[in-house]
This record gives C-alpha cells, structure tokens and sequence, in this order.
C-alpha cells in the first residue's frame, strides 16, 4: 500500500489517466494498492447519472466526465480529494462494504474535529444537521470498479469557495447546500485532515497508512 501526496493543483485529465493505469497495473500484478491525496483546480465532474439540467453554469469551469457513478460534483482548491485504489478481491468482492466503508472512514476523521456526519437514506456523501431542519453536504463520494479493483474516491471539503457549488445541483440535490470545516467555525489545513483520514483509514480498512509520498504526476 502506497500513500501519494500532491501539494500543487492536478488537472482532472491527468488524475483519470493516472487511477486507469493505476487501476490496471493493479489488476496485472504491476504495482501495490494506493490512496491518493491532492487537490483540483476549480472545475465540475459529471457523473454516470448526472441530468444536463443540473449543470446550471455551463461556462463557469471546465465540465469533465468522469466515468464514476453519481451526478454533477464541483472539485476545488481548498478541497481534500482522496482516490483510492485498492483490490477488492481481497476483500471479499463486496463493492457495497466498499462504499459503507469510504463513508464510515468519512464518518471518523470528521469526528476528529468534534464533526458529526450522518448517512442519509436516498442521498450520497455525508451530511451534517445545522439546526432549524437545514443539512448540509460536507463531503462527496464518488466510486469506480473495474475488474474488482477501485479508483475515484472521496472528497472532503475543508476551506473551499463554496460559491463555487453554485454553478450545479450538487449530485442532483437541491433541497440543501454544502459546508465545510471553515464554514462550521474550524480552522484546519489539509495536512491537518490527513493525518486523521490516515489515522481512520486504518481503523476501517486494516491497512496500515504509511507516510504520504511527495508524487509530481
């Protein structure tokens, strides 16, 4: 198991070339598992299921498809992007255990800094109550698997421009809005939420986090 860090802005086109070979030398034998830590300029991934109408701002950023499951997703400075690698055949090819297991990962390092994030029934990511019955999106989830191994992954928004969310209906949903560590009143960096998604991947998936490589793509 490998941990990769990049600390300048990936393009989205870089990022997918990079997970689909990774994905297939995985499978091949070619290379370990990995989660990969970065961020993204501002731009917008549509997912298998996004409906056009939920782009409400065509021109704003760049639109790519990402070849995941969901709908319209913003990606952003600001945002902590962890893909995630891994070969599900080792892990009993349950690729619903997958997903409970990206969210309750989620789940743990929101709650190193005294965040409370819920599932909800019928809605993607994990959201946290804010009073007076508003919820708000503070993390993402987007997953790909082919021949049982994984890539895309999560996004958690610690201090991004959450005007920038306003160009789509964040996977589809328009009922609510989205938030972020600094929109709750916490003050962390990215290498601040690292080492705790380190810290709770561990404790989820029984794979030892080692220290993040420093990766130029």
């Amino acid at each position: 198991m490998e941990w990769l860090k990049t600390n300048s802005p990936v393009d989205y086109e870089t990022a997918l070339a990079f997970m689909e070979k990774r994905a297939t030398d995985i499978r091949e034998g070619a290379a370990g598992e990995a989660v990969w830590l970065l961020e993204h300029p501002p731009l917008y991934t549509a997912g298998t299921s996004a409906e056009l109408s939920d782009l409400l701002e065509p021109d704003r950023f760049p639109v790519y498809d990402a070849g995941r499951g969901g709908q319209y997703t913003y990606h952003g400075p600001g945002q902590r992007i962890a893909y995630v690698m891994l070969d599900l055949k080792n892990r009993g090819s349950d690729v619903r255990r997958y997903v409970q297991d990206l969210e309750e990962w989620i789940i743990r390092t929101l709650a190193c800094f005294d965040v409370t994030g819920e599932r909800r029934e019928g809605r993607i990511g994990i959201w946290v109550t804010r009073g007076g019955g508003r919820e708000d999106k503070i993390a993402a989830l987007g997953v790909r698997v082919r021949r049982w191994v994984t890539f895309h992954g999560i996004a958690i928004n610690v201090s991004p421009d959450l005007s920038h969310f306003g160009g789509i209906v964040p996977c589809g949903i328009s009922e609510h809005g989205v938030t972020s560590l600094q929109d709750l009143g916490i003050e962390a960096t990215l290498n601040d939420l690292d080492e705790h998604l380190r810290g709770a991947f561990e404790d989820v998936f029984g794979i030892a986090a080692p220290t993040p490589i420093d990766f130029k793509p």
